[in-house]
């Protein structure tokens, strides 16, 4: 499926320049593509075509036409943006979707591969990072949707995407998303419940004038009946209640503050809104999961996904770790919340940090019906360090030795445990893939990727390497995307 009107033939025929066959594209006479020599952006267009002023760069005759070579530049992909509206992120819907991480900016290629290569049925989101991985990364919002635009654009995606602005907790950081071009904003603040003794002194010192409500109203609201959801019954008393309101509370009045101000913010633009629970230590509850959505919804907050806590542990970049069964029977109510709760329409559930969790993907996939969201990150930085491993042995173990010696204060703000004291730096150069499929190992490397590419030494070569071997690193990609995404298009199609 395309959006072009031709086949740039004359782009591809120039002598030396080497495009990309599929970043070419025709659109409205002008033709465009990536050269692979440099990585420049090429412009093949009729004389005196406005698009060529639109791009930065050098410009010459070529055949009866204007060719321009420009950089990848911030100015020449919004130029991009302007000639193939496509490449402009957008809402998605309640489609079934996955979003795509990337800590470096040269996944995207291998990331559009797999999607090919599932077959289609899942929407993508290219560009996702939360503010945390770009501070520690050192990139900002607008590098991180650019660099997923050039990807997309290198590998001919045409269907379009979204662009998410992950775990928001401030006004500010919803500004410099919104004017970036992101197109799905994740709210995320954490909470935890009160101990049960405190809970009823707890229920009524809430600031009750932020979320609009009282203690009388809310009461009313939740233990006047029950919520009868696809044959599950769900009902409240004042335990129930007080731990909800308490846990929660503060979270929905936060999420519902950063909405307004988004939408504000965005003025007649469309935008879709995830919100997430996730990063709490104990579940969340069916109750609760009613509750929050309840009260957003009277708050005004409109959402495409919710991301619960789920029971089980959701460690970065290794499987589930729990009860696959327990966790299909809780989920199963989860999602018949999501279908039914609202008077909006059914919503998505995310499955958040959910890299690598291959044993709860079919579970996940057929409880929601395919509304269902795939939230990745880190898994595409390992990938990275699996080319490496292949490529530059040495390379990669002065990486997972600096890891090992990052680890414990990295893992400070992450749900894992991996122990540096059961892996070792002593490993064969014929062994070293294998630490990307080691527990331990596996855990260590994924949370200490800021400190790697923050690390000079580490990060140029680290990024020279990938660019070099571009085939590599989206074959690597590839191949391990296609296990996650598979589950997601079998339930999609079902």
């Amino acid at each position: 499926m395309g959006l072009t009107e031709n086949t740039p033939t004359a782009l591809l025929g120039l002598n030396g320049l080497d495009v990309l066959p599929r970043s070419a594209v025709s659109v409205a006479g002008v033709q465009a593509g990536l050269a692979r020599s440099g990585a420049r952006v090429a412009i093949l267009a009729p004389p005196g075509s406005p698009v060529v002023s639109s791009f930065e760069g050098e410009s010459s005759a070529s055949g009866g036409r204007t060719l321009l070579l420009g950089p990848v530049s911030a100015a020449n992909v919004d130029a991009l943006r302007d000639l193939m509206p496509w490449m402009r992120p957008r809402p998605l819907g309640t489609r079934t979707s996955a979003g795509f991480g990337d800590r470096i900016g040269l996944a995207t290629p291998g990331h559009v591969r797999a999607l090919r290569a599932a077959g289609g049925g899942v929407a993508p989101i290219f560009a996702q990072q939360s503010i945390r991985e770009m501070e520690r990364t050192g990139r900002s919002p607008q590098q991180v949707l650019d660099d997923a635009t050039w990807g997309a654009f290198a590998e001919g995606w045409q269907e379009g995407f979204g662009a998410d602005a992950d775990h928001l907790k401030t006004a500010e950081d919803v500004d410099a998303c919104v004017a970036a071009g992101y197109s799905f904003f994740t709210f995320d603040d954490g909470a935890e419940a009160a101990g049960a003794s405190a809970l009823r002194t707890a229920l009524e010192d809430l600031p009750w004038h932020d979320p609009e409500d009282s203690p009388a109203d809310i009461r009313g609201r939740y233990l006047d009946g029950a919520f009868e959801l696809e044959g599950h019954e769900i009902r409240f008393d004042d335990f129930s209640l007080a731990r909800a309101a308490v846990k929660y509370g503060a979270a929905v009045t936060h999420v519902a503050r950063l909405y307004r101000h988004l939408k504000s913010a965005m003025g007649d633009r469309d935008f879709e809104v995830e919100v997430s629970v996730d990063e709490t230590e104990s579940p969340t509850t069916h109750a609760q999961h009613v509750y929050i959505a309840t009260e957003l919804r009277r708050l005004g907050v409109r959402w495409v996904s919710l991301a619960p806590r789920y029971v089980g542990r959701f460690e970065k970049g290794v499987d589930y770790i729990g009860d696959v069964a327990v966790f299909e029977d809780d989920i199963e109510v989860h999602a018949a919340i999501a279908r039914t709760v609202s008077p909006d329409g059914p919503y998505k559930l995310s499955l958040h940090s959910g890299s690598d969790k291959f044993s709860v993907y079919p579970a996940f996939v057929r409880q929601t019906r395919g509304l269902a969201h795939l939230k990745t990150a880190g898994t595409s930085y390992l990938e990275a360090l699996r080319t490496v491993a292949a490529l530059d042995p040495d390379l990669f173990r002065e990486i997972f030795n600096f890891a090992r010696g990052r680890y414990e204060e990295d893992r400070a703000s992450y749900h894992v445990s991996a122990q540096t004291d059961r892996t070792s730096g002593a490993v064969g150069d014929a062994q070293l893939p294998a630490l990307l499929e080691a527990f331990d190992a596996r855990e260590i490397l994924h949370v200490t990727f800021g400190s790697v590419l923050k690390e000079a030494r580490l990060h140029d070569r680290l990024l020279g390497l990938l660019r070099k071997h571009t085939e590599h690193y989206a074959a690597d990609l590839e191949k391990h995307f296609l296990r996650h995404l598979e589950p997601f298009v079998d339930g999609e199609a079902s």
